[in-house]
C-alpha cells in the first residue's frame, strides 16, 4: 500500500491558528500547477513497483483550484503511476468552496472522499479563528455532498478554544453526529509560533483554556462519539466502522508515500525527504533541474522512534515481535522496560503481543510516547513534522 500527497499551498484567507505552509497570493497558481505535474512525472520511478492505494490533495485549501485544474493533477497521476481501481482519493475542502454543481463535478473526476475544514459550529468561534465560511454553509455543504453521492465524508473540529465552555463544545460534537458523517478529526488547539493566535496569546489578548477544561472536552468527544457508533482509531480521529482514513493511516503504519509540492514530505522506509517550504525556490529547482528538497537517511534509532510515535497513536499499537526482529537488543530492552512501567500503572494494555494506550493512557499520550522513545549516547532524535 502506497500513497501520494499533493500540497496545494493556496488559501483565500489566512486562519489565525494555522501554521501550515501556505499563501493567500494566488498569482503563482498556474506556474505552480505546472511544477506539480513536472514533479509527479519526474518522480514516477520512485513508485515504479508500487500500487497507489491513496491520493490526497491537501493544503492550504485545494478546493480553491478549478475543477479542470484538479482533474489535470489526477490525470497526471493516473498516466504515470499504477493506481488501484478502488483507491481512496481525498480532497480537502472549505465549505464555502462547495456547491451542488461543484460537488457533482468533483465526484465525476474521481474524488470519492471529502475532508471538510468545518472547525466549529459556532459563528463566534469561526469569526475568532478567521474562518471564511458560516455555520449554515458548513451544514449545507455536508448535506449537499451526501445528496451528490459522497459516502465518505470527514469533518475537522477544533476544541480548547479560548473561553470555549463544555456546553458549547458538546453542542459542536452533537451537531457533527447529527450530520451523519463517516469520519471526524478533532484537534486540541495549539498556539504555534508565527500565527496570529500565538501573537495574541503572548500579548495577553487571548487566554489559553485551562488544561483541565480541554481534557474534559476530550472526554466529552470520546463519550459522545462512542455512543454514536464511532471507532476511536487514532488519538484525534474517529470513524464509522471500517471507514478510517486510509491515507493518514499509511503515515501511522509506516507505509511508503510520495509528497509532491512545496513543503511536502516523502517516506520510503529508509529515508525521509522534504521539499523546500518556498514556492519560488521550489519552482526554481523544478524548472532548472536543480535540487528543491533535502533527504535524511534514517538510523535505527530514528526508525524505532518513528515507529513508537506513530504506532502508539493508533488502535493498531506497537508489535513486540516487530521490535524484537527489526531493532537492536538495546532498543528492545528499553521498550520492554517502559512497557512494564506503563502496564503496571494501567496506562497501556498488551494483548497478544501488541501494546496500545489504555483509555487513561490517551490523556497523557505525549508523556508516554516521550518515555518510549530511545535516545542513545551518540545521537539525538530528529523530529519529523
Amino acid at each position: 500500500m502506497s500513497g501520494i500527497y499533493i500540497h496545494i499551498p493556496f488559501c483565500r484567507k489566512r486562519c489565525h491558528y494555522c501554521d501550515f505552509f501556505k499563501t493567500t497570493d494566488l498569482s503563482q497558481k498556474v506556474r505552480l500547477l505546472a511544477g506539480l505535474k513536472r514533479e509527479l512525472e519526474s518522480r514516477a520511478s520512485e513508485m515504479a513497483s508500487e500500487e497507489i492505494n491513496t491520493i490526497y490533495l491537501g493544503g492550504g485549501t485545494p478546493s480553491v483550484l478549478l475543477i479542470d485544474e484538479q482533474h489535470d493533477l489526477l490525470k497526471t497521476i493516473c498516466q504515470n503511476y499504477l493506481v488501484s481501481g478502488d483507491a481512496e482519493i481525498t480532497l480537502e475542502a472549505n465549505p464555502d468552496d462547495l456547491s451542488q454543481t461543484i460537488l457533482s463535478a468533483l465526484k465525476g473526476i474521481g474524488f470519492n472522499r471529502l475532508s471538510m475544514g468545518v472547525q466549529s459550529f459556532s459563528e463566534a468561534d469561526l469569526k475568532l479563528m478567521n474562518r471564511r465560511h458560516s455555520v449554515v454553509q458548513a451544514i449545507q455543504s455536508v448535506k449537499w455532498a451526501k445528496k451528490t453521492g459522497f459516502a465518505n465524508i470527514s469533518i475537522d473540529l477544533i476544541y480548547g478554544l479560548p473561553d470555549q465552555t463544555l456546553e458549547e463544545w458538546e453542542r459542536n460534537v452533537r451537531i457533527a453526529v447529527e450530520l451523519d458523517v463517516q469520519h471526524i478529526s478533532a484537534y486540541n488547539l495549539t498556539y504555534h509560533e508565527g500565527t496570529v493566535f500565538y501573537d495574541r496569546l503572548k500579548k495577553g489578548i487571548l487566554k489559553e483554556l485551562p488544561d483541565e477544561i480541554s481534557l474534559q472536552q476530550f472526554e466529552i468527544l470520546i463519550r459522545i462519539l462512542k455512543e454514536a457508533g464511532f471507532e476511536h482509531y487514532e488519538i484525534s480521529n474517529f470513524c464509522k466502522p471500517g471507514l478510517y482514513s486510509q491515507h493518514n493511516s499509511s503515515y501511522w503504519k509506516s507505509k511508503k508515500y510520495l509528497g509532491i509540492g512545496p513543503s511536502a514530505h516523502s517516506f520510503d522506509f529508509n529515508s525521509r525527504r522534504w521539499n523546500v517550504s518556498s514556492i519560488e525556490n521550489y519552482l526554481h529547482g523544478i524548472e532548472n533541474n536543480q535540487s528543491y528538497s533535502e533527504t535524511e537517511i534514517l538510523t535505527e534509532q530514528d526508525r524505532y522512534n518513528d515507529y513508537i510515535i506513530t504506532g502508539l497513536r493508533t488502535v493498531w499499537g506497537i508489535s513486540e515481535e516487530l521490535i524484537r526482529t527489526e531493532f537492536s537488543a538495546s532498543c528492545l530492552f528499553h521498550f520492554l522496560k517502559i512497557r512494564d512501567k506503563y502496564l503496571n500503572s494501567g496506562h497501556v494494555n498488551c494483548t497478544s503481543g501488541t501494546v496500545c494506550l489504555s483509555p487513561v493512557g490517551l490523556f497523557i499520550s505525549d508523556k508516554i510516547m516521550e518515555d518510549f522513545m530511545f535516545v542513545s549516547n551518540h545521537s539525538s532524535y530528529k523530529s519529523i513534522s
